[in-house]
């Protein structure tokens, strides 16, 4: 057997030294501050002491607000996995007719922020709202992050154990359902916690759906009556509830290992017959473009046409436009910036010390964003940068680094290391031949995790509500507004612009996607 077998594999030598160099001190600094969030949740519930935690904690709408999670999550996972493993099944592994052209309408949702679906329902369909309503927007807004890396792993599947399993006589459906299925649980786990943390970490959406969760509770709490405690005590409720989400990700990858380890290079995997159902198929794909594009698109589209030229009130779409873009520039800068040193460690001197910063880089991303904001309102509340761009920045920064380190760990690795050993040889110092070669080479792949951060940005609503300067209104903040007073017309040139912004965002992560996966 010379394919996805689960062996053990050698681990390298882990390296517990600690060199002061400036990579490291830079990658300490970035990692110490997105620690600040869960430290000051800490402090706040340890200065408060045991009783006003446990009368803030312990009480009954707390356990309302976790009984609607803990439901929310195990109804809208599951049905999202389901969804989304067929759909990449029936886009990548079946004759399915269109199966490229569907392929890209399952990743185009999320060029849509959620908040904007659940108002494009909220406005067709006005009954549809609750625990229901809740679920079908959460799973058309968020299963591409569950369909992108089923994909991927489709197609990166060595064929060779489906030839063994059909060998033994087993039909192409007992084939899929024995030999493919199984091997693509880590892509399923490692998706559906994405999707799990964005349902955590979802105000807009479960606002308009009239559900409430621990992260539309949190912002009522701090926008109504500015409770500190009470606000911050509930976040440290949600860290909890991030944390076994990631420990149950964890639990369902397992140690197993699903390298090939044969010899030569792998084939390309051949595709299943569908027969007689090849276009009963198409309505998995079919309803959920519709449901997901098609839905966002009349809605629209009926309000432009509703309102007309006098919706496009270009006194407010400039400025909104002009500082949601001036905001999207300068947190990528700054979060690429930032990202650099940990991204250069964890691929030239990869060790136990250089991971445990890694992942203090990765978790500040596993946070919901008001968490963020929170800490970072009642930190700088009596601080001259308080409600600053400084602080809104930070907070862009703190949010987005993971998608930063991801993609510059993926470009830096891409760059020999032999040229900075020539660089340095030639008599380059080392930081000048670090610049000068894996750097520069890795430039583009730094543009595109940059771009990822920027449309990040421009959509973040919770963190913009409550760390944006006086004055400040992107086109995430300018639409929320007019939904708050049920002004869908003119909310409606915000929504599109936005998608307009997020449309790059689709592109990238479905190149990336093919990149990745060709053989």
């Amino acid at each position: 057997m010379t394919t996805a077998l689960s062996i053990p594999l050698p681990q390298p030598r882990k390296r517990l030294g600690f060199r002061a160099t400036p990579a490291m001190v830079a990658a300490s600094v970035v990692a110490a501050l997105s620690l600040i969030p869960i430290g000051f949740i800490a402090y706040v519930a340890v200065s408060s002491g045991w009783d006003t935690v446990w009368s803030l904690v312990v009480r009954p709408k707390v356990g309302e607000l976790l009984v609607n999670t803990i439901v929310l999550q195990v109804i809208a996972v599951p049905v999202a996995i389901v969804t989304s493993v067929g759909a990449a099944i029936l886009t990548e592994r079946t004759d399915l007719p269109g199966a490229r052209m569907w392929s890209w309408l399952m990743v185009a949702p999320l060029a849509v922020p959620a908040f904007v679906h659940s108002y494009a329902w909220n406005s067709l369909f006005p009954h549809v709202h609750g625990l229901f309503g809740a679920v079908l927007i959460s799973v058309l807004a968020y299963f591409p992050f569950i369909y992108l890396p089923v994909a991927a792993q489709l197609r990166r599947l060595d064929p060779a154990l489906e030839d063994t399993a059909a060998s033994l006589g087993l039909s192409p459906a007992a084939v899929l359902w024995r030999a493919v299925v199984p091997q693509l649980r880590l892509a399923v786990c490692g998706g559906a916690l994405l999707f799990s943390l964005h349902i955590l970490a979802e105000y807009g959406l479960f606002v308009l759906m009239r559900y409430d969760t621990f992260a539309t509770a949190i912002v009522d709490q701090f926008q109504s009556s500015y409770n500190g405690p009470a606000a911050n005590l509930l976040g440290g409720v949600l860290v909890l509830l991030c944390l076994l989400m990631l420990s149950l990700e964890s639990l369902g990858r397992g140690h197993a290992r699903y390298a090939r380890v044969g010899s030569g290079a792998a084939r390309r995997a051949g595709v299943f017959t569908l027969g007689r159902l090849r276009f009963a198929a198409l309505l998995l794909p079919a309803a959920l473009a519709v449901l997901a594009l098609g839905v966002p698109a009349i809605t629209l589209g009926r309000w432009l046409v509703g309102g007309g030229g006098a919706i496009w009130r270009l006194e407010f779409i400039g400025p909104a436009l002009t500082q949601t873009v001036l905001l999207a520039l300068a947190g990528a800068a700054l979060t690429t910036l930032a990202a650099i040193p940990m991204a250069w460690l964890s691929v030239r001197s990869p060790g136990r010390l250089q991971r445990f910063l890694e992942s203090c880089h990765y978790y500040a991303g596993a946070l919901p964003g008001v968490i963020i904001a929170l800490a970072l309102v009642t930190l700088t509340v009596r601080l001259p940068i308080y409600q600053t761009a400084a602080t809104l920045i930070f907070a862009y920064v703190l949010m987005f680094l993971p998608r930063a380190v991801v993609g510059l760990r993926a470009s830096i690795a891409q760059a020999p290391v032999e040229l900075e050993r020539a660089a340095v040889s030639l008599g380059r110092r080392p930081l000048k031949a670090i610049a000068a070669t894996t750097l520069r080479l890795a430039a583009p792949g730094a543009a595109a995790s940059a771009a990822l951060v920027a449309l990040g940005i421009a959509n973040e609503l919770t963190g913009t509500l409550m760390l944006s300067p006086n004055g400040t209104r992107t086109l995430a903040t300018r639409f929320w507004a007019y939904t708050a007073e049920l002004d869908f017309a003119s909310a409606a040139p915000y929504a599109v612009l936005m998608i307009v912004l997020s449309a790059p965002l689709v592109i990238l992560l479905r190149l990336r996607a093919e990149r990745i996966s060709a053989p």
